[in-house]
């Protein structure tokens, strides 16, 4: 019997400790928005949190998930979701619940993210081939996310004089 946090809700699992957490939150928790691609790692269909990180579910064996918190799609409440809508991200959808995903986590990581960080970050595969309004909706997400100030250095001594009589 494994236990596992599950969209802030524990669950009680019998299932074998190597079954991917994919097949975990669909076959047996009945969570459908997590979605089954290609069963590698490799599309990011079925991505989720891990402790706030994107994950591939469907290589992820549950027995890792153990005292772990993890989110789906079905429980994630993030600026991104109205930035996918505004820009109409979606073709045909398939892939959308993992790009959100995907794209929140790195959001969180990361609220200010460059065209390099977002193709760095967002490796999540679309058959339709909307990485450009993909990218358009994280820059929209980002310039209306809250950024904490970055902290400010105060001097408390003043600079050492130089020979000439400038400071340094």
């Amino acid at each position: 019997m494994l236990e596992l946090n599950i969209n802030g809700a524990i669950h009680k699992v019998e299932v074998d400790p190597n079954t991917p957490l994919l097949w975990v939150l669909r076959d047996t928790l009945g969570l459908k928005g997590t979605r089954y691609g290609c069963a590698m790692g490799l599309c990011g269909a079925c991505t989720v949190h891990y402790d706030g990180m994107a994950v591939r579910s469907c290589v992820l064996p549950v027995a890792a998930c153990a005292g772990v918190k993890i989110v789906t799609i079905e429980h994630l409440d993030h600026p991104v979701q109205d930035a996918w809508i505004e820009h109409q991200v979606p073709q045909c959808g398939y892939c959308q619940s993992g790009q959100i995903m995907a794209a929140a986590a790195m959001l969180n990581q990361n609220p200010r993210p460059s065209d390099a960080d977002i193709d760095a970050s967002m490796t999540n595969l679309c058959r339709c081939a909307t990485y450009h309004r993909i990218r358009k909706a994280i820059h929209a997400c980002a310039g209306n996310m809250a950024v904490p100030e970055p902290a400010v250095e105060v001097a408390i001594d003043p600079p050492a004089a130089t020979p000439g009589g400038g400071a340094q």
